[in-house]
């Protein structure tokens, strides 16, 4: 038996699952507009392993959110997740961030062009599209959009915090918006298991996410 804990902190939502032999078992999950991922990730991740009554030495692998993202809940995941990996000596596994969405995504909407999106500020975004059958149509990247762009993949689903900001700006045009779509750490599941039988691992002390762009800092507003 493979378990495997799988970690979600690429944005507000906070997202841990654990999964037996490449099925889901357990999922805790919260989403908090303060970034409070420090405080409980650890929490969600014992809670589900004690939901499943196993110890973190039951497990044989951890995946996490390999971005982009939030520059801090990236940082907070990755680190977490090496810890753990460290401690318990198993390898590490990274799951693109937008990936890991377009895979919820497709229980939903299994014969649609998917565009999982990231806000990245103003009307900047990082996004991915990929079709039903898995194929990407354009890949990971940070844009800048405007009223006319990705207009070669219509007719497309939009999801994720960044959706939310162009749902009034693409209104005409023909796009589904589901803005109750959020990443989820068991988007990694199907793609971690994989992953670890093939043994594509992390090298634990070099990995670092995806960032895509440089960290910001708002400035103080004292």
């Amino acid at each position: 038996m493979s378990y495997i804990l799988h970690i979600e902190t690429a944005t507000k939502v906070c997202s841990v699952c654990l999964s037996l032999d490449g099925e889901l078992v357990q999922i805790r999950e919260f989403k908090d507009e303060g970034y409070s991922h420090g405080e409980q990730l650890t929490i969600l991740i014992q809670n589900v392993l004690e939901l499943q009554g196993i110890t973190a030495e039951s497990l044989s692998a951890v995946s996490v959110s390999a971005g982009p993202g939030s520059y801090t809940g990236l940082r907070i995941g990755v680190s977490t997740a090496k810890g753990l990996c460290y401690a318990l000596n198993i390898p590490l596994v990274s799951i693109g961030t937008l990936e890991s969405m377009a895979e919820v995504a497709r229980v939903a909407y299994p014969d649609s062009n998917l565009c999982p999106m990231i806000d990245a500020r103003r009307m900047e975004v990082f996004s991915l599209i990929t079709n039903f059958e898995e194929d990407i149509l354009k890949p990971v990247s940070a844009d800048i959009l405007d009223e006319n762009s990705y207009t070669e993949f219509e007719p497309f689903v939009c999801f994720g915090d960044g959706a939310k900001k162009m749902a009034a700006f693409w209104n005409e045009r023909d796009i589904l918006f589901d803005l109750e779509l959020e990443p989820s750490a068991k988007g990694q599941v199907h793609a971690a298991y994989q992953k670890f039988l093939k043994q594509e691992f992390e090298d634990v002390a070099y990995f670092e996410p995806a960032y895509l762009k440089e960290f910001y800092q708002a400035p103080s507003k004292k």
